[in-house]
C-alpha cells in the first residue's frame, strides 16, 4: 500500500527551467497521478529561480523549488550549476524531509514515501536514511533511490545506497544495467497520463498535417546526443529520398553541441537545412511556418506546448524515437497515445512489438530504418494497423496501471524492512 504522504526528489520537474528530459515528464505526471489517488505529494526539483519556492499545483501535489539561490546564478537549466546543487540538496534536504515529513508522520503512527530520481540524489538518499535513524524515526519511512538512466552510476558508492534504500528501475533492460554493478532492482515502469488516450487535438493536428503538404514526414524530439541515434535518422532520410520519395525529417532537439555534429551530416548527405524559430508558443504560427519551410531537414528552435508536440506526432507519418540506448521509452508511448506510429530501438521499450504496434531497430544503420520507413509509406494498411494497435498498448500504461504495481512492491519494501 503506498502511504498517505509522499515525497518526489528530482532535479527535473514541471518548470521550462527543468522540463529537459523524460524525467521531468515522468515525475510530473507520477506526482499528479498520486494527487489525484489521494495522496499529498511534495514534488522537490530544481525549478524556476523566479518562481514561487512553493505552489500548490494539481490536487494533492505541492511543488518545492530548491536550490533556487543558486539557479539564479545558473540561469540556463536545471542542470546548470550542477555541482553546487547536488552539494545543496545534501547538505539541505535530508533534515527537512526527516523534520518536517517523517517525525510527525512517526507521531501519527504513518509512513512516509521517500522516492529519490537518479544519481544526483543518491547521497540525500543515503543521508536521509541515515538522519532518520539518528532521530529514531526510520521505522516510519519507505525510503526508494530509483535509476532512469546509467548516468552518473560510477559516482555512486553502491554499498551504502542498497544498505539505505530500496532500488527500483523503470525497465527490465535498467535492471539489467543495474546489475552490472552488483545491484538488484525491483522494476516499476513509467505510465502515461490517462487523458493522454483521448488521443491528439483535432485541430491542431488537422494543421499540422496540412503544414506537410502530402509529403511523407517523420519526426525526431530529443537531446542532441550520440544515444538517440540521429546519424541513423539523417542517414535512413538520405536513403529513402534516394529511393525517389519526398520525405522530409522535422527536428526539435536541444542545444547540446552534438546537434552540429547531426547537421554536418545532414549537409554531408546533400539534405538541406531550415530553421524553425519563433517567440511564444502559438500552435498555428509553428503550423504557418511549417507549411512555408520545403528543405527536406526542418530544424524547430522553439518552445513547443505539450498539445502542439502531441499533434505533431499524430499527424506525422511517424515518429523516429530509434534510440540505441533508451532506458524505457517514455515518447514512444506518448506517440501512441497520440495516435501516431513511433520507430523505437531495441533496449528499454519492453512495450513495443516489430510490426504489430511500433516499428523497432535493432541497430543503428541508416539502411536498416530506411528500409522500414519505405514499407511504412507504401503500406496505408500496416500504417493503420499501428497506429490502432500502438492506442491499445498504451492504455495498458497510464500511471493508474502502474500506481498498483508501485503499491504491491512498496509493501514488499516494508515487509523486509522489519
Amino acid at each position: 500500500m503506498i502511504p498517505r504522504q509522499v515525497a518526489i526528489l528530482s532535479f527535473e520537474g514541471p518548470d521550462r527551467y527543468a522540463l529537459i528530459g523524460g524525467l521531468a515528464t515522468r515525475v510530473t505526471q507520477l506526482a499528479r497521478a498520486l494527487g489525484a489517488s489521494g495522496h499529498d505529494v511534495q514534488l522537490f526539483f530544481v525549478g524556476d529561480p523566479n518562481a514561487a519556492p512553493v505552489e500548490q499545483t494539481d490536487p494533492g501535489v505541492t511543488l518545492r523549488r530548491w536550490s533556487q539561490w543558486i539557479s539564479k546564478q545558473h540561469p540556463r537549466n536545471a542542470y546548470d550549476g550542477e555541482p553546487g546543487k547536488i552539494h545543496d540538496w545534501e547538505v539541505s534536504l535530508p533534515a527537512w524531509i526527516v523534520d518536517d515529513l517523517v517525525v510527525p508522520a512517526h507521531a501519527r503512527g504513518e509512513r512516509v514515501l521517500v522516492i529519490c530520481e537518479e544519481w544526483q540524489t543518491a547521497n540525500v538518499a543515503i543521508a536521509i536514511d541515515r538522519t532518520a535513524r539518528e532521530r529514531g524515526v526510520r521505522g516510519a519511512l519507505t525510503l526508494m533511490w530509483n535509476a532512469n538512466n546509467t548516468y552518473g552510476f560510477e559516482k555512486i558508492h553502491w554499498p551504502t545506497l542498497t544498505r539505505a534504500a530500496a532500488v527500483s528501475a523503470v525497465s527490465k533492460y535498467m535492471k539489467f544495467e543495474l546489475a552490472q554493478w552488483g545491484v538488484h532492482a525491483l522494476v516499476i515502469p513509467n505510465g502515461i497520463d490517462e487523458a493522454l488516450l483521448d488521443g491528439a487535438d483535432p485541430e491542431q493536428t488537422k494543421a499540422i498535417r496540412e503544414a506537410f503538404a502530402g509529403k511523407p514526414t517523420c519526426v525526431k524530439v530529443g537531446r542532441f546526443d550520440p544515444d538517440k541515434n540521429w546519424l541513423q535518422a539523417i542517414d535512413a532520410l538520405a536513403e529513402v529520398r534516394a529511393a525517389g520519395i519526398d520525405a522530409r525529417l522535422i527536428v526539435r532537439g536541444g542545444r547540446e553541441p552534438y546537434g552540429d555534429v547531426v547537421f554536418a551530416r545532414a549537409r554531408e548527405r546533400q539534405l538541406a537545412v531550415s530553421r524553425l524559430e519563433y517567440e511564444g508558443s502559438d500552435w498555428r504560427e509553428f503550423a504557418q511556418r511549417l507549411a512555408a519551410i520545403e528543405t527536406p531537414v526542418v530544424h524547430v528552435r522553439a518552445f513547443l506546448e505539450e498539445a502542439t508536440l502531441y499533434a505533431l506526432y499524430a499527424g506525422a507519418d511517424v515518429v523516429l524515437a530509434n534510440s540505441g540506448k533508451e532506458p524505457f521509452g517514455l515518447v514512444g508511448l506518448e506517440v501512441m497515445a497520440a495516435g501516431g506510429i513511433v520507430v523505437c530501438g531495441a533496449t528499454g521499450e519492453e512495450y513495443a512489438e516489430p510490426f504489430v504496434n511500433a516499428i523497432v531497430c535493432d541497430t543503428s544503420d541508416g539502411r536498416e530504418l530506411s528500409t522500414y520507413l519505405q514499407a511504412l509509406f507504401g503500406d496505408a494498411k500496416l500504417a493503420e494497423q499501428l497506429r490502432a494497435n500502438g492506442a491499445e498498448t498504451a492504455a495498458r500504461y497510464t500511471w493508474g496501471h502502474v500506481l498498483e504495481s508501485l503499491g504491491r512492491k512498496i509493501a514488499y519494501v516494508d515487509a523486509i524492512a522489519k
